[in-house]
């Protein structure tokens, strides 16, 4: 017979503010009587949790580390978990995260404003607190920009057409939340940023999106966003240079 251990249920990776109380769960099945312990990892440091041989493993989050968990049979069978990522924000603004917080992405690092001569690198950064930790998607200009999936984004040598206005989508199981729009411009070198392209005789569209989803006495709207980065998308295609705004 089959003395395999098979992980029913993985822990997961979160982000959270420096003394949030939370629970990493592992569940296993196997033919036998199963035995847990957690491992954890700090930098290059890695050993055993002493008297972490639950399924469950309580943290109160001090310090960003790495854990695992090993579970083992009565045949000596074992297997290790996924590792996870327990990251924890030591600077949090007070009220962060909201009362009553399930885990949903709360933005703590929003991008900066960014002015670069075209060759150059260009870094935006942002973060997100959540449980699970969320995943990230930068867009610009309303486009998803798929190979940019990290809290920063990172181009190396930066062209004229980088040029626009960026924003990060953080998301996890319980929602998603966006950063604030930031412009971004990139200068030939030598050059001034902003130059009047357009030839005699030859008119410029332009179009202006402004889309509000922050109201003072209303909970937050998604819909304005997301018809913002649409409505960018296709004007694009037609030939206008699109300037997005978000609240």
């Amino acid at each position: 017979f089959s003395t395999a251990i098979t992980i029913t249920e993985q822990p997961v990776s979160v982000s959270v503010p420096v003394g949030y109380s939370f629970v990493l769960r592992c569940r296993a099945q196997g033919c036998t009587s199963l035995q847990y312990q957690w491992f954890c990892q700090y930098q290059s440091d890695c050993h055993l949790i002493p008297g972490a041989t639950n399924q469950d493993l309580p943290i109160i989050a001090e310090q960003t580390q790495l854990y695992t968990c090993r579970v083992n049979d009565l045949h000596r069978n074992a297997v290790f978990s996924d590792w996870v990522k327990v990251e924890v924000h030591q600077c949090v603004a007070r009220g962060l995260p909201p009362q009553l917080w399930r885990g949903e992405p709360v933005i703590i690092l929003n991008p900066s404003e960014q002015r670069v001569e075209a060759g150059q690198p260009l870094q935006l950064q942002c973060a997100a607190m959540g449980v699970p930790a969320p995943s990230y998607q930068w867009y610009r200009n309303g486009n998803l920009l798929e190979q940019q999936k990290r809290k920063k984004l990172w181009i190396t040598h930066t062209k004229v057409s980088d040029s626009g206005t960026y924003l990060c989508c953080a998301s996890n199981s319980h929602g998603e939340h966006w950063t604030n729009a930031v412009d971004v411009h990139i200068g030939e070198q030598n050059q001034p940023t902003l130059l009047c392209c357009t030839s005699p005789g030859v008119t410029r569209k332009i179009a202006l999106l402004v889309g509000n989803n922050r109201y003072q006495h209303h909970p937050n709207l998604m819909a304005p966003v997301r018809d913002v980065f649409e409505l960018s998308r296709l004007l694009g295609h037609l030939g206008f240079q699109v300037v997005s705004l978000l609240d």
